[in-house]
């Protein structure tokens, strides 16, 4: 009994020890010479940081109205050639140009019986909202 055992173990150590010499080795690996120190952080000389007031917001990002009408209405991001030349071409718009869009008196292009159900879907925060597909 104990010698099949242990040739059971020796047969089974030889197929492990054959079957590791089918691993490479040789794989890509990053160049530990290659390494370079990163600059040491220096602060300029006419850094001056106030502190902080609580519960006030970051001077830089101003609040989340304020990003909410910058990103809907633009800011003052330079525009490019062909932007520019666009909205001279389209003309001046009236100031409140959204507003008069969603009137019914306006007079828009038909786009279709998909803008118009989107267009007369009840206002309201979506909740009670279902989707229609027609057969």
């Amino acid at each position: 009994m104990r010698k099949t055992i242990r040739a059971t173990i020796l047969g089974f150590a030889t197929v492990s020890v054959a079957a590791c010499g089918g691993i490479s080795l040789d794989r890509d690996r990053p160049d530990e010479f290659a390494v370079q120190r990163q600059a040491p952080l220096v602060v300029p000389p006419d850094f001056h940081l106030v502190p902080p007031q609580p519960g006030a917001p970051r001077p830089t990002e101003g609040t989340a109205s304020q990003q909410a009408l910058e990103a809907l209405f633009g800011g003052p991001a330079a525009r490019s050639a062909v932007e520019t030349s666009a909205l001279d071409a389209a003309g001046e718009a009236a100031p409140g140009i959204r507003t008069s869009v969603g009137d019914t008196e306006t007079f828009t292009v038909d786009k279709g019986t998909a803008i118009r159900t989107i267009l007369a879907a009840p206002e309201g925060d979506g909740q009670a909202a279902r989707a229609v597909i027609p057969s």
